[in-house]
């Protein structure tokens, strides 16, 4: 792509343990072009990030003079530069006070976004990179609704009138991918195309053992051995348990939302979104550039660009 100089205002990096993305963006905060790598912070060796973000940018090297904005598990004790958790409530204004600036000795001018901090019932809960990307979703326009965003640890984060409340994490990817793998329920799954009723079957035995999980989990190996459920569908029978159970978990801590956004465009995002109608939850999708999004409503309140 032919990119004016005059065009772009900010390099925005969505910097994750397992993946890098950047977006270049103009100053309406349109997006111009991205960068995807498998560059994750846990893969960069001897702490040498600015070598890899100026590596995988080699093909932006005319706009590395930018602001450049990073959000995600490079601001984490494992990255570049640990920042502090922001306490709720917080929007674009609040991440934006809390930047942390730093200039390398190769001239970038970097910005680093904080995380938030919550408590749930007294304990403490955190995310880190989601913060940025609601921000994106606050820019397009959305004040009030619940964001769910799943992954290994899905996210579920309350905006009112344009601010984060709150939010909750559910290690619900992590579990799945723990019992498929390591424990006797995974001895009896065989790999299949996506089994939506099977799933759906998993979500409505959520919905019926209530706090029963634990006793429930075990279905996806009894209802096997019992030729109820072939060996190719116990795995999505598995997710459908978990997911039901995080959602009717979630909406126990938030209620009911009269309005969901997913965040993520993943085949996960897609069963989300079938769970989520066993509760009556119609969700709609967030923007893809959300994070770049984000990043450009930080940088505006910020008055970087």
């Amino acid at each position: 792509m032919n990119l004016a100089e005059s065009e772009s205002a900010l390099i925005g990096i969505d910097w994750g343990n397992s993946s890098f993305r950047a977006a270049l963006v103009c100053r309406d905060g349109k997006v111009l072009d991205r960068i995807a790598s498998d560059n994750g912070i846990l893969g960069v060796q001897d702490g040498n990030f600015e070598s890899v973000l100026t590596g995988v940018l080699a093909i932006w090297s005319r706009h590395l003079n930018l602001p450049i904005v990073l959000s995600g598990m490079i601001t984490s004790r494992n990255g570049w530069v640990e920042t502090p958790y922001i306490d709720l409530p917080a929007a674009a204004m609040k991440l934006a006070e809390n930047i942390k600036h730093i200039k390398t000795e190769k001239g970038l001018n970097l910005h680093f976004v904080s995380g938030l901090a919550t408590r749930n019932n007294s304990v403490p809960d955190v995310v880190r990179g989601e913060e940025t990307q609601i921000a994106g979703v606050i820019a397009d326009g959305v004040d009030d609704c619940i964001a769910i965003m799943p992954g290994t640890h899905s996210k579920w984060l309350v905006l009112s009138k344009g601010v984060i409340e709150g939010f909750a994490t559910y290690m619900t990817g992590e579990i799945f991918a723990s019992l498929k793998s390591h424990t006797i329920l995974g001895t009896l799954m065989d790999e299949g195309p996506f089994c939506r009723t099977a799933f759906l079957n998993g979500v409505h035995e959520t919905e019926c053992s209530g706090t029963e999980l634990l006793h429930a989990l075990f279905a996806a190996r009894s209802r096997v051995l019992f030729d109820e459920l072939a060996s190719a569908e116990a795995s999505d029978y598995l997710s459908g348990l978990l997911i039901g159970a995080e959602i009717r978990g979630a909406t126990d801590i938030f209620g009911k939302p009269k309005r969901v956004i997913l965040v993520g465009k993943s085949e996960l995002s897609e069963r989300y979104e079938a769970a989520l109608g066993v509760f009556g939850i119609y969700a709609e999708r967030a923007n893809e550039h959300v994070a770049a999004r984000g990043q450009h409503a930080i940088a505006i309140a910020g008055g970087l660009i």
